[in-house]
């Protein structure tokens, strides 16, 4: 299972999965369903519609391996849930929160935007991939509070090894967040061997989801300590009773969910993970694994110099490259240009394929670079 479920036009050579991925044909069909149903038949069946919100959130409980579905909310995006998380906790001036030095700007300015309240952003330098860890680790002090990082790098593609990381955290007392937006869908993830308190995710990149729906996942013993800044008719224990006067936050991570929910999204999500979980969660890691090793071959064939992680157990699906003699710019835009989705992140062109991702469409791709002088 894989190419036959994608539909990309001939000449479109997709190698952007760690921006925005291709759906899947079941996805689209799922999403012209529910659109044909509402326009048909409008909300009469909108008991079934949540029927498959809830299916979703146990398929998202199932892929992080999390306690219960009660842990897992569905919010905007990876930043929603970073905020939610950031402006939720009761922090003291002077209080530390570490991250790395590659972090995407949405695990950077949310916690950098609490310095009025006298946090500290303290940045581990892991730029020595073998010592990332370490380093990360070192950056802990008396003060540390939390510690967020991602845990694939999306510029670098290091993947970090969280087991490590949350073990320490927890040895010390310090919260651990994960944005697990360039990881989840791409090498497995479980969220109990890694001790992460609170984890997060779009759906549009390895998920093969939609924009607009994000994973966030809560550990139990948390949801109520994080104070709320959202507030609705959707985030009440008694939801649906609209005559009620009294009421309370939900026992579950839906008291993150203030209002409507995005079921155009849940539905297209639900059919793109059903496609993850056939394919196998395992099987998928070690295909991506594979086309990764074949990419990095071929793109060193050419003269590339591979800026990224290159070693198996250190990456998920991202291959960032440049040429000591060629603008890299320039080759972005040709590549562009002709047909090749792709990325300027961390000093080069980045690339990310899929499991699905063929070596024929590889190759095209790479004579591409190769003809560019």
């Amino acid at each position: 299972m894989g190419e036959d479920e994608f539909a990309l036009d001939a000449g479109v050579y997709h190698l952007n999965h760690a921006a925005v991925a291709p759906w899947p044909k079941r996805t689209r069909q799922a999403v012209e369903r529910f659109a044909r149903e509402n326009t048909t038949r409008g909300s009469q069946h909108y008991a079934q519609w949540m029927q498959v919100e809830e299916q979703l959130r146990e398929q998202l409980k199932t892929l992080i391996n999390a306690g219960s579905a009660d842990e897992i909310a569905l919010l905007k995006s990876t930043s929603e849930a970073l905020s939610v998380v950031a402006w939720g906790l009761d922090w003291k001036p002077g209080d530390q929160v570490v991250i790395s030095n590659q972090e995407f700007p949405s695990n950077r300015i949310v916690w950098e935007s609490l310095r009025g309240l006298g946090v500290k952003v303290v940045e581990a330098d892991i730029s020595r991939h073998d010592d990332a860890e370490a380093n990360l680790i070192a950056c802990i002090t008396p003060r540390t509070r939390l510690v967020s990082v991602s845990s694939v790098q999306y510029g670098s593609g290091l993947a970090i090894d969280l087991d490590i990381i949350g073990a320490a955290c927890r040895a010390r007392g310090v919260l651990l967040c994960v944005d697990a937006i360039q990881g989840i869908g791409a090498r497995p993830f479980d969220v109990q061997s890694c001790q992460a308190d609170f984890v997060m995710a779009d759906g549009h990149k390895w998920m093969l989801g939609p924009e607009g729906l994000a994973l966030f996942y809560c550990r139990r013993e948390h949801l109520a300590s994080l104070t709320l800044r959202q507030y609705g008719w959707h985030m009440v224990q008694a939801m649906g009773d609209y005559d009620r006067r009294d009421w309370q936050p939900a026992d579950s991570a839906r008291r993150f969910e203030c209002g409507s929910p995005n079921m155009l999204g849940i539905h297209a999500l639900h059919a793109s993970l059903g496609l993850l979980f056939e394919s196998g969660l395992e099987n998928i890691y070690e295909k991506l694994s594979r086309n990764i090793s074949y990419l990095i071959d071929i793109l060193i064939d050419t003269g590339a110099i591979i800026l990224s992680e290159t070693q198996p157990h250190r990456r998920a699906g991202i291959v960032t490259f440049a040429f000591p003699e060629r603008d890299t710019a320039n080759l972005y835009h040709h590549l562009q240009a002709n047909g090749v989705l792709c990325a300027l992140r961390g000093g080069g062109i980045r690339f990310s394929p899929h499991f699905y991702t063929s070596a024929k469409l590889m190759e095209s791709a790479v004579s591409l670079v190769a003809d560019f002088k």
